[in-house]
């Protein structure tokens, strides 16, 4: 039995809580030490009841996180201008550089984030893991066949009549082209013989 999927809340895949709990986890998170407690990243806890596609979409949410915080970090060193023997305003450098080192960090956190997305997936999906020696064919060896499953008789006579009709098609429009085909070209030729 599956839990039912949280709502999106603040952060990009954290469920939505009540204000109450939200601040009693804060205070956790402060009164943990640094290494333990990671901002925007779901408790263990918490991801073994969601499923795969869920932590996909939730990974798939972190990557644009991480592409956006990387765009606004270009877009501020291009705005930074280089000390060639231009005064600056301190705050204004001390501002930028502030901004630098959050969006750092806050990268730091999502890649992070990533990773533990990416390790949780693997260890719920052992199956659809495939090894590299099972990705790349080597030469002299005879590659495994794909499995493939007997279907319904049913859908094997519906793909056959399928195919019918498109043979039919087909040759109703060979038919036509050669028709036209013929057609331009008497036209063509009434065309130069008026001329």
């Amino acid at each position: 039995m599956s839990a039912p999927l949280p709502q999106k809340g603040l952060g990009p895949g954290m469920p939505v809580m009540p204000p109450q709990q939200q601040q009693q986890q804060q205070q956790q998170q402060t009164h943990m030490p640094p290494g333990l407690a990671q901002p925007g990243v779901p408790p263990q806890g918490a991801l073994r009841e969601i499923s795969p596609v869920y932590l996909c979409r939730i990974g798939q949410e972190t990557v644009q996180d991480i592409v956006t915080r990387t765009m606004e970090i270009f877009q501020i060193t291009r705005a930074t201008q280089l000390p060639n023997g231009v005064t600056q305003s301190h705050a204004a450098y001390q501002d930028r550089f502030g901004k630098l080192q959050e969006h750092l960090r806050q990268l730091t956190l999502l890649f992070r984030k990533l990773r533990l997305l990416y390790e949780r997936c693997v260890e719920m999906t052992p199956d659809l893991q495939e090894s590299t020696a099972e990705l790349v064919p080597y030469v002299g060896e005879e590659s495994t066949p794909v499995r493939v499953e007997p279907c319904n008789p049913a859908v094997i006579q519906e793909r056959q009549e399928v195919l019918e009709k498109v043979r039919q098609k087909n040759q109703e429009m060979k038919v036509l082209m050669d028709q036209m085909r013929n057609l331009l070209w008497d036209v063509n030729a009434m065309l130069t013989m008026r001329k």
